[in-house]
Order: structure tokens, then C-alpha cells, then sequence
């Protein structure tokens, strides 16, 4: 029941839940309060006291208004709501006496830091501060500390701030840093620096120092100074020359909300955008630093196979030669795990037109068609927040999905009980594991009762092998029995689209390939085909399917075009493009509208408006961008799977796609993950 309060600030009464902090008040109020320590997804330091206000009738001396909930103020004389000033002399004085503090020692490195003109102690100083210093003693040094590969550090410019350490241990889940000495000696460390002296394997030093998780990028975003900064994009650019462009990532289903930020044709890096209906303000470190593979291994003109080799060729040449072998051949499509809902209907429409068949499940992922409930559930990712009990199936979602991962952390904070049936992985949680394979998840299914607040979360390892239908069957029996809702968890980002979208094959992609004279590649480079047919491939980098083509058609990478991606709760949204396809490459669908016109059957549409107009009449829940539509459950009818257990779907988290593959730092990261996992721990571990 909400404790509501009334109160003054700055002479304007507003009323707000007691239990809010001042400062979250003042944000009610639309009174701009300025913090470094403050985040509101952290739990409170209190510790930079940059927030001080005036609590008229209190203590006469400014409160720091992060720590100080509206609960705890006392009502005037005569009943009046308690009152609070924002920008009286004390509070102006307070303030910039802090930033006086503050200053004393930070170096006067605006000119070469990185985070300059996005810096939030540049912006406070200015709004807050005072225009001299009255300090001239010499400033401290503090010595840098090696965090890996990801991640620069300018100690000397931290203002102990302690956001990273709060979301390392609290969201990141991995207690990896914390703060050393007291006053002027405090200093923010590693765990792994401060054991480093000791050790006498260089390459053993180098990965107990560096950070672990795979979200420990975000702490450069936390940081509101230039002491952690992004290392792969150092001095490279500077925030006002960068055209900045909203869009979606693809590198896992989740489907987090992230900034382009493009300095002329050059993607330069990739910052998280709030969702709190998916990602909050959260990437991970894949998400983030991914973007060095767009620029490399780029198919950016068209190829044609002969005599066993490959060799440039011109547009008209290379849609006639691809029109030339469909023409009167059995085709089969395929939809690779990065493709936009656009180019999968549009690859559909064509293939199908030629009386061939196509399908996405390029996995094996035993997905049943046609039925939403079955590959995409009906649970939201913010309903995690509030559930009790959580039960995952088949997946590593410290993997597959680091966000999402972070988010049944939350939960569990919060006092969910967490369940896995699958292999025993690292999470960064505790759990309750009921077994590793099908065996426990049927004796759970024997004795379902109903709970409260209860989602089930069914990864693409317990649907991959041959009974994964009949293991999707015992999943949705128990999630109607405990009366709970199922989220499923895919891997791929277009693979939700896609099925909406209609592609796919009864019987799935052996059925799909099986006699087929053409394969059509859209992208998809997890799949191998066999030798025999003649195949077309369209993508964006050379590689595993570009090395097996005939025909190579040049695509637009996830940011070189707009496009609808479907995350994996069924959520549509709109990624932009933040820049041009290098050469001669093409966005995915407007090659598919050319070849159509080579082969005689022209797709009905000219302009990627028109284009959606036709997808949204086959299914009309993607036309509502950013909305979760209601889906009608229908249980799968029951079935028995075999024996054995489950397998994770990916193997390797920083390699699972191209682009990635093509990233140099993806590389580096994966190699230290794998050393990571091969080395002894040692006694405290």
C-alpha cells in the first residue's frame, strides 16, 4: 500500500510515496538535483555528497538528499508539510565546496580524456562550482590498474564514486572490485590486482587482474568521470563529431536497445539506450564492443564461382547468373540468425513463388510452426522482476542472454527462488539443480503444483536434439500446472521474426534441404551445407557460407539498414541504419526485389514502406512496434522424451556469429575466456 506524503520543495507542494529518497522526489517535482554517487539502479553510498540540500526545521547543516527518504522529515510547527530547498545560500555554498573538494586532486587532463564533452564532472563544475581554486598544493598520483582488454583506467582521475564497484558485485553479479585505504590513500582495485605481486605466471597474472564478467563494459558508462574508459574506442573520436542513431542488437534474442554512434561511415562504438521493458541501461560486453568485426572480412561487391574459384563480378551479371540456376530447379531457402523480418518475408515470398520451400530453424531447434505460444511463450522480460520462482530449462542465460541474466539476478535479490534442469553452469546467482537432463524434468512435471509468480524459461539446448518437440511438450504441461507463464529463449535475433514471418518447413531444415537442386543462403553461416547443390549466399562478411557459394550476393549488416527485429518475447522493434553497406553491397531486401525481376516473378513491392504494408497484413502484431502482443496458449499435446541430457546452444559466447568471427577483439576475448576456464583456481577461489 503506497504511503503517500505531501511535500514542499522549492514552495511547491507535491504529494509522493514516502518511502521515495529526496532526490527521487525532487526529480518528481522536476527539480534537477546534481550526484555522482547516485544511480538509481544501485543501492546508496552516499558517499560523494554532491546532493545536499536544505531541510528547513532540521539539522543546520545541508542533508544529502540520496540518503534521506521523505519519510523521515518532520512536519512544520503548526502541521505543515515538511519543507525543502534545493538552491538557498547554504545549499549553494555546500555545493561548491564539495566541488572545491572534489577537484583538489583530479588532474587537468580534459583536453586529452576521453570523456570529455560527455563528462559529468565537466558539466557540474560549470553548473555547480566556482571559477578558481584556493588549493595549490601539488595534486596525488594513483597508479593505473590493468582491467583486461575492455576497459582503460585513469586512477589518478577517480572521485571514489564507487558506482563500479556496486555494479560489479550488485548487477554484474561478480565481486571483482572494491576499494582499498582510507581518505586520500583510498583507491579502487581488483581483487586479482592486488594478488597480482605474487603470482609468477605472467599470463596467470594477466587474467587474475582482469575483470570476468561479460558485462563489465558497463561500468565505463557508469563511471561520471574519465577514470574508466572504453579502451578499444580511445582517442579515436570525440563526441561532437559522432551522429548518434538509435537501433537494436542482434548479437543475442534479447533484443537490447543501443546508440549507433557513427563518425562519417565508420561505426565507432555502441552505447546501451534505456528499456526497461528489456534491457533497462544494460549491454553486454559483445553488444558493446562488437563493432570492429563490421569492418572487416565485408563482402562488398558481388562474386561468381569458376572453375573452382571465385571472381568479381557486377550486379547484372551476378542476379542473372543466380536467376539462371533457380530457373526449373527444386530451391530451398534459409534464414540466418541476423536477417530483419523484412528480408526474411521478402526471401519467402520469392523462393516460394518458385515452388520452393525455406525455413529458419537452421539449428534443428525443434520450434513447432504456426503455434506463438510454443516459440515465443507469452511471458515478458519484465515480468522476471516480480517472480518468485523461476525455473530454467536447457539454457545458460549468463551466456545466451548476459542481460537477461542480470535480470533474474535482480529477481533473486529480491527473493525469487531459482531452479535449473540442465548442465551445472556458473550463474551468478545461487540455484536450486534439479538434475541434468530429461529424467528431472519430468519427475518435476510429476509433481507440479501450482505457484505464484512462477516463469519458465526454456532454452534452444533442451529443443535441439530430436525429441526437443516432446521436451517443449513437458515444459508447457508444467508451466499450465503451476499455473506460470513460459518465456523461451532464443538464440538468434531473427529467428522469432522469421517464424512470424512463415518460414518455415514442416519437418524443419532436413526437410527443407532434402532434394533441393538451389539453396538460397540468407546469412545463415551456422548451418554446413553438403556438397551437390548450386548455392546462392547473401550476407555481409565472407564467411562460413560465403566460402561455400557459388554466387555471392553483397548484404547490409545490422546497422546499414533499417529493419524489424522480433526479440525473444515476441516484441517488435525497429532497429535504424546509422550508415552505408561498403562498395556495392545492397540492403537485404531490395536484392531480393531485384532478383525477383531477373526471374520473371516480380515481388509486389518497390519501397520498403510497401514492403512492411504486405508483412503486416500476413501478421499484423509487427506493425506494432515496441509492443508485446497477447498470445493465445495452446498447449502442445503431450509426449514422452528420451533419455540424456541437455546441451548448451552456444559454445563459444564471443564467436557465435560473422561479425563477431570477424572481430579481432571477439578473438582476444574468447582466447582469454577459454584460459580463463583451463586454469587451476586457487585456494581462496
Amino acid at each position: 500500500m503506497t504511503d503517500l506524503r505531501k511535500i514542499i520543495i522549492d514552495e511547491t507542494e507535491i504529494e509522493v510515496d514516502g518511502a521515495l529518497t529526496l532526490i527521487q522526489a525532487c526529480e518528481e517535482a522536476g527539480v534537477e538535483i546534481p550526484r555522482f554517487c547516485y544511480h538509481e539502479r544501485l543501492s546508496i553510498a552516499g558517499n560523494c555528497r554532491m546532493c545536499l540540500v536544505e531541510v528547513v526545521g532540521g539539522p543546520p547543516k545541508p542533508a544529502a538528499s540520496c540518503a534521506m527518504q521523505v519519510r523521515d522529515l518532520r512536519p512544520g510547527p503548526e502541521g505543515q508539510p515538511p519543507q525543502v530547498k534545493t538552491n538557498s545560500p547554504m545549499v549553494k555554498k555546500a555545493r561548491e565546496g564539495v566541488m572545491e573538494f572534489l577537484l583538489i586532486n583530479h588532474p587537468l587532463d580534459c583536453p586529452i580524456c576521453d570523456q570529455g564533452g560527455e563528462c559529468d564532472l565537466q558539466d557540474q563544475a560549470m553548473a555547480y562550482g566556482v571559477s578558481f581554486s584556493r588549493l595549490r598544493e601539488p595534486k596525488r598520483a594513483v597508479q593505473d590498474i590493468d582491467l583486461g582488454p575492455l576497459v582503460e583506467t585513469h586512477m589518478t582521475r577517480c572521485i571514489h564514486c564507487t558506482r563500479c564497484v556496486r555494479f560489479m558485485t550488485e548487477v554484474a553479479g561478480v565481486p571483482e572490485m572494491g576499494a582499498v585505504g582510507r581518505g586520500e590513500d583510498m583507491r579502487i582495485v581488483t581483487y586479482g590486482n592486488e594478488i597480482v605481486q605474487t603470482e609468477d605466471d605472467e599470463i596467470s597474472a594477466a587474467l587474475r587482474s582482469s575483470l570476468s564478467s561479460n558485462m563489465q563494459g558497463c561500468i565505463t558508462d557508469l563511471c561520471p568521470v574519465g577514470a574508466l574508459v572504453s579502451k578499444p574506442y580511445a582517442f579515436t573520436a570525440r563526441p561532437w563529431e559522432l551522429s548518434k542513431t538509435e537501433s537494436i542488437d542482434v548479437m543475442d534474442a534479447l533484443g537490447s536497445n543501443i546508440r549507433v554512434d557513427t563518425k562519417g561511415r565508420e561505426v565507432m562504438r555502441f552505447l546501451p539506450r534505456n528499456h526497461d521493458g528489456v534491457n533497462e541501461e544494460w549491454i553486454s560486453d559483445k553488444t558493446r564492443f562488437v563493432w570492429d568485426g563490421l569492418r572487416r572480412q565485408r563482402l562488398d561487391r558481388p562474386y561468381i564461382r569458376e572453375n573452382g574459384k571465385l571472381r568479381p563480378a557486377d550486379w547484372p551479371e551476378a542476379l542473372n547468373a543466380a536467376a539462371a540456376a533457380m530457373k526449373g530447379k527444386t530451391v530451398a531457402g534459409l534464414v540466418g540468425d541476423l536477417a530483419p523480418v523484412e528480408a526474411a518475408f521478402a526471401l519467402k515470398q520469392l523462393i516460394e513463388g518458385q515452388g520452393g520451400r525455406v525455413e529458419c530453424r537452421t539449428d534443428g531447434a525443434k520450434l513447432p510452426a504456426g503455434n506463438r505460444s510454443a516459440y515465443v511463450g507469452g511471458a515478458s522480460i519484465e515480468e522476471i522482476d516480480t517472480a518468485k520462482t523461476i525455473l530454467i530449462v536447457g539454457s545458460d542465460p549468463s551466456v545466451e542472454a548476459p542481460v537477461l541474466n542480470a535480470r533474474i539476478r535482480k529477481a533473486w535479490l529480491a527473493g525469487a527462488r531459482v531452479g535449473v534442469i540442465g548442465p551445472k553452469v556458473e550463474l551468478t546467482y545461487d540455484y536450486h539443480h534439479f538434475g541434468a537432463g530429461r529424467d528431472a524434468l519430468t519427475d518435476l512435471v510429476g509433481k507440479v503444483e501450482a505457484k505464484d509468480d512462477t516463469i519458465v524459461i526454456v532454452g534452444q539446448g533442451a529443443l535441439l536434439d530430436a525429441d526437443g518437440e516432446a521436451v517443449l511438450s513437458q515444459v508447457m504441461k508444467y508451466t499450465e500446472g503451476a499455473g506460470a507463464k513460459l518465456l523461451v529463449l532464443h538464440t538468434a535475433a531473427g529467428r522469432v521474426g522469421a517464424m512470424d514471418a512463415g518460414c518455415v518447413t514442416e519437418g524443419g531444415v532436413e526437410v527443407a534441404l532434402d532434394g533441393a537442386e538451389v539453396v538460397y543462403n540468407l546469412g545463415a553461416d551456422e548451418i554446413e551445407i553438403t556438397d551437390g547443390p548450386f548455392v546462392i549466399y547473401q550476407g555481409s562478411h565472407g564467411d562460413r557460407g560465403a566460402h561455400r557459394a557459388d554466387v555471392i550476393l553483397p548484404g547490409a549488416a545490422y546497422t546499414e539498414e533499417n529493419g524489424i527485429f522480433v526479440n525473444t518475447e515476441g516484441r517488435p522493434q525497429l532497429a535504424l541504419r546509422a550508415s552505408f553497406p561498403p562498395g556495392e553491397a545492397k540492403e537485404n531486401w531490395a536484392i531480393l526485389r531485384a532478383l525477383s525481376g531477373e526471374l520473371g516473378s516480380v515481388l509486389p513491392y518497390d519501397s520498403l514502406p510497401q514492403l512492411r504494408r504486405a508483412l503486416n497484413e500476413a501478421a499484423p502484431h509487427l506493425g506494432r512496434i515496441d509492443e508485446v502482443a497477447e498470445i493465445e496458449w495452446r498447449a502442445l499435446p503431450v509426449s514422452t522424451p528420451g533419455n540424456g541430457d541437455f546441451r548448451l546452444a552456444i559454445r563459444d559466447f564471443y564467436l557465435s556469429n560473422p561479425i563477431a568471427r570477424a572481430s579481432a577483439l571477439m578473438a582476444e576475448l574468447s582466447a582469454r575466456a577459454k584460459a580463463r576456464r583451463e586454469q587451476q583456481p586457487v585456494a581462496a577461489e
